[in-house]
């Protein structure tokens, strides 16, 4: 979503035109994020705001992976979160309750409000044998004053604390993907990933055996592609290049 649809609050040139022809199309999509702060009625707002119109069915967060894995692997668990709406209501949807007594997960995902309390009882739970869960390896994020830490930066701090590695869930985990996929019963061969970083977008969707197609109006800059040992399918400046190819 981010640097390829919109830019904090503004849309990309393009952008609303390419979901506007993928819904005319009858082609299945959906769009992606990381973050796990908002719900996706929250980013069908923000989208909308920016002039853009997209589903909330067809949005996908870090979050609602996360809480899908959680459910296969130990249904109507139990976890203690470091997160906002996002992380705990799609926990909640599948069946979870938050408790800090002996949780089976201690789940790290983003917000804007770490609070020192909150890490100290993170690290105490998972050292009593709780597994640890981080919904992307982000170490920062974007704000109108610079960089904020991110949920891997937190995640690293926990790690130091107690020796325990998380298993992060969004991308570039190739998971991320399969659960995109297997969201709106698509195949790899016929699927793209557009995305605008390497090192997440591009790599999970080559993992997951899409195709993908790295735009230039985000995070990785044209001089930067070749530093990577993998490449996307095909590079353009923006999502408006790639309008034309939509059916």
């Amino acid at each position: 979503m981010d640097g390829v649809l919109v830019h904090e609050d503004t849309a990309i040139p393009g952008a609303a035109e390419f979901i506007s022809r993928l819904s005319a199309s009858g082609l299945k999509f959906l769009v992606l994020t990381n973050n796990s702060i908002f719900t996706p009625r929250d980013l069908r707002a923000r989208l909308r705001a920016a002039g853009i119109d997209v589903p909330e069915s067809a949005i996908w967060t870090s979050a609602l992976a996360t809480a899908r894995f959680l459910a296969e692997q130990r249904p109507d668990g139990t976890a203690y979160v470091i997160g906002e709406a996002g992380m705990t209501t799609a926990l909640h949807d599948v069946g979870y309750t938050m408790t800090t007594t002996a949780p089976d997960y201690v789940v790290l995902g983003e917000t804007r409000t770490y609070s020192f309390e909150a890490i100290t009882r993170a690290i105490q739970l998972i050292e009593k044998g709780s597994r640890f869960i981080a919904t992307n390896p982000d170490v920062t994020g974007p704000s109108p004053g610079g960089s904020l830490p991110a949920t891997g930066s937190v995640a690293a701090l926990i790690t130091k604390a107690t020796g325990v590695e998380p298993y992060f869930i969004g991308k570039p985990n190739p998971l991320m993907m399969r659960s995109a996929l297997n969201q709106i019963e698509a195949h790899s061969e016929t699927t793209v990933m557009i995305g605008d970083r390497m090192d997440t977008d591009v790599l999970s969707g080559l993992e997951a055996g899409l195709r993908t197609f790295l735009v230039l109006s985000g995070s990785t800059p044209a001089s930067a592609v070749e530093r990577f040992p993998f490449r996307p399918s095909a590079i353009y400046d923006s999502i408006a290049d790639i309008v034309p190819l939509v059916p």
